[in-house]
């Protein structure tokens, strides 16, 4: 695999031979990711009008895997044309050692940086960048179709707590998401980290955060018909690997959801262990299992689904930034 494994569980880019800067970050605000706090889920602002979200819209329905990210040392904005070509050379070199070649096949690999400034929660934020990867047969005309072979986008929404208490010179992006080839993940992440002195690892949702975002994702309100809030549950030590779905009705997810909470706008790790204990009751008086001996592994709703290994799917573009405010804020828990 172009990506190591540690501890068989959390996996990172390959190293870039030093410790970076990024790890020796200390906390800040004593911060602990979601767990024992309130928090909020709101839609965008209505200042966001409806062309932020067609210029994110190519963000929605693909899945995304995570990475938390160290902050990025002398990483500038106005360099990203810089960058491109910095990029484009070193994949060019990775490509004549013989990585991310499909057999058979000349490719031109062009690296393309833009930056997604509605990607914010605040003016404090740093606006998102995007890297993007297309590849071209060199057989074919010059003007022949260019296909996007792999996407990585890094950002920060509300990530401000965490961004005044780093020094100065440094960028924090600590949200790091890609769709596309591990081994173009690997040669991107190479050179991120050899230029800009960072750190990736793969961020993993526990099963403690992934049911915080069954409540607030359900408390949603979305315009569209809306599908069911569906749980995946992974059985331990069995000789076979089972997995059990649990799918609720959402007007009956809604209804239970508003029974539990007590302020609106606002969810407490309380209101979710209630609606989560409902959940699990209502399911061991009709099948006779606890599924609290099981691990949630899988969360699907209107808004996202969420899986524990870090892979995260995006569907309703209002909910965009609320949804990368949570994962925000997991990724500078890991950093920290």
């Amino acid at each position: 695999s172009a990506m190591e494994s540690v501890d068989g569980a959390v996996r990172t880019l390959p190293s870039s031979g030093r410790l970076s800067r990024g790890l020796l970050f200390g906390r800040t605000h004593g911060r602990i990711g979601l767990s024992s706090r309130s928090r909020l889920l709101q839609p965008a602002p209505l200042s966001q009008k409806n062309a932020d979200h067609q210029r994110t819209a190519f963000l929605l329905r693909k899945q995304w895997t995570l990475y938390s990210v160290t902050p990025l040392y002398r990483f500038s904005n106005a360099h990203l044309k810089d960058y491109t070509r910095l990029l484009s050379a070193f994949v060019a070199a990775e490509k004549q050692k013989g990585l991310a070649v499909e057999v058979g096949v000349e490719l031109d690999i062009k690296v393309a940086f833009s930056s997604l400034p509605d990607l914010r929660g605040s003016d404090q934020d740093q606006a998102a960048i995007l890297v993007q990867l297309s590849s071209r047969s060199k057989a074919s005309k010059k003007n022949s179709e260019e296909k996007l072979i792999w996407s990585g986008w890094f950002c920060s929404v509300s990530g401000e707590d965490f961004s005044e208490n780093v020094p100065e010179g440094f960028t924090c992006l600590p949200l790091f998401l890609t769709n596309g080839a591990e081994s173009y993940t690997a040669i991107v992440g190479s050179w991120f980290q050899k230029t800009f002195d960072c750190y990736f690892r793969r961020l993993a949702i526990s099963p403690l955060n992934l049911s915080w975002m069954a409540a607030m994702w359900t408390g949603c309100k979305v315009d569209k018909t809306v599908p069911a809030l569906e749980l995946v549950f992974s059985v331990p030590h069995l000789p076979q690997p089972l997995d059990i779905s649990y799918a609720i009705h959402p007007e009956d997810a809604k209804a239970l959801w508003d029974t539990v909470q007590k302020t609106p706008g606002e969810v407490t790790q309380e209101e979710v262990d209630v609606f989560m204990d409902c959940l699990y009751s209502h399911f061991h008086r009709h099948f006779k299992i606890h599924l609290s001996a099981a691990k949630l592994v899988k969360v699907s709703t209107a808004i996202a689904s969420a899986h524990c290994d870090g892979i995260i799917k995006f569907l309703q573009s209002q909910y965009l930034t609320g949804v990368l405010m949570l994962l925000t804020e997991l990724a500078i828990s890991q950093i920290q």
